[in-house]
This record gives structure tokens, sequence and C-alpha cells, in this order.
């Protein structure tokens, strides 16, 4: 965003897509950021339902956008839209960011690799994983320097994910609702899993995380708040999500 607030020909553009795009901060903290750093550059929030996902990201082929965020509802959806895609898109199933390079679309993740630099922040090591969906998937492939215990209702699925991930030796465990689990001895929770129930965690760590934006239902929050323990989502690293973008289109 130039410093009159205007879009030229030469002004790069991003979207921001989700389904509540507009009431999300990341597009007002990143055009912040372009202006205060003199780019010629500006993030356009666009509100898209799920039946729309898949012409909205093709037709950026043809478009004046320069490529998009991805918000975290639709992130499963997009490794098929894209023309290619970088490895760890390939392998976890999950792409966040789409650039468009002449008439092709490219898709990457970002978020998986602010928030393990987020958790080195925090100083965390032992991490518990409840879920096997492709940000599971992602931050596994991330997760070096990390003593992740994986945590799901089923346990054939969380051996297929092992596999999947080529982690054979993984701290495998159940989580089901007929049972008391205690987490406190972790650093960090990270719940990637579609439960919408929680209650079975009878103790929560210092911090727990899930990627879920403000208008997601997040398990995880409400069982936090029953436990009175602190609880960070995806808003709340999104000054770290941000910078990295920024980096990313600015470069």
């Amino acid at each position: 965003m130039n410093n009159d607030n205007q879009i030229s020909n030469q002004t790069t553009l991003f979207g921001y897509i989700g389904e509540h795009a507009g009431a999300s901060r990341f597009s007002a903290i990143i055009n912040k950021t372009f202006k205060e750093n003199g780019s010629d550059a500006m993030m356009i929030p666009m509100n898209i339902r799920e039946d729309d996902l898949y012409f909205t990201v093709s037709n950026m082929k043809k478009s004046h956008v320069n490529g998009a965020v991805i918000s975290s509802e639709y992130v499963h959806l997009i490794p098929e839209i894209v023309d290619t895609a970088s490895s760890m898109v390939k392998r976890s199933g999950m792409c966040d960011i789409v650039f468009k390079e002449g008439e092709t679309l490219r898709g990457d993740i970002f978020s998986i690799r602010v928030l393990s630099e987020h958790l080195k922040d925090l100083l965390a090591s032992k991490i518990a994983i409840i879920g096997v969906n492709p940000y599971a998937k992602a931050f596994s492939f991330l997760a070096c320097g990390f003593e992740v215990s994986y945590f799901n209702d089923n346990l054939e699925e969380l051996m297929a994910f092992t596999q999947e991930v080529e982690l054979p030796n993984a701290d495998i465990n159940r989580i089901a609702f007929d049972m008391e689990v205690d987490l406190s001895d972790f650093d960090v929770v990270l719940d990637f899993s579609s439960m919408d129930i929680l209650s079975m965690i009878s103790k929560l760590p210092k911090v727990s995380m899930d990627m879920k934006n403000s208008k997601q239902f997040s398990a995880l929050k409400k069982r936090a708040d029953e436990l009175g323990s602190e609880y960070a989502s995806y808003d709340t690293i999104l000054d770290k999500l941000t910078k990295k973008v920024y980096k990313e289109i600015v470069k």
C-alpha cells in the first residue's frame, strides 16, 4: 500500500481467502506493515463460501491478484486446485499460501513454520498433538528438536498416520470419552483434531493451542476455559504470521 492509499497497475495485490475473511485482522495488520515500509502492495480480504472456493482460486490465474493467503478452514482443499506445490504441501495435504506465477498457481505452507518457531520462542520441548489432520502432518515434518507424543481417538488411524509421516517409533496414545487424560507434563498441547468435546482431558499444560480462527468453534478453548488454563489460537500469533507473509510478498 503506497502512502496515498491508492492502487496502481504496479501494486502487488494479494487476497486473504476465508469464509469470514473480513472479520480477520490479518489483512489490516499486513496492510499497515506495507504502508509503514513504503511497499506498493495490498492485501484484500475475500469472504468466500466453500462452494465458490475452487472457482475463486483457480480464476486467480487470469486476474490481477498475485496470490492469496488461505484461512485455516480451507487449507485442506487447496492442494487439489494449485498447479504446482512444495514437497511439504504434497506430503501433508494442506496449503495456506498461493502464488501466481505466469498463469499457474504454486502452493506452499507458511503457518506451520511460524508455529514451530513460536514454540521454540516459548522454549517448549515436550509437545502433545491431538489429531491426525494435515496440520498434524505438516507439524510432524518440522518437529525436529521437539519431543512429540501423539493422541487420537482411533488408534488405527494414529498408527497409519505415524507410518505416513515416517515415525515408526512415535509415542502414540488413545484419547477417548471413557478415559481421564492428564497432559500437564507437556509444555504445549496442539489440538489438530475434529473432536467437539475434550472433556476427557483432566489437566492441561501451561499452553494449549490450535490453529482455529476466531470464527471457528474450538473444543480446546472450551476445555481450557473450563479448567482455567491459557489458550492460544491462530489469531494469537497473527503478528508473526503477517511478518512471515510480508517477507514472502516483498522479497
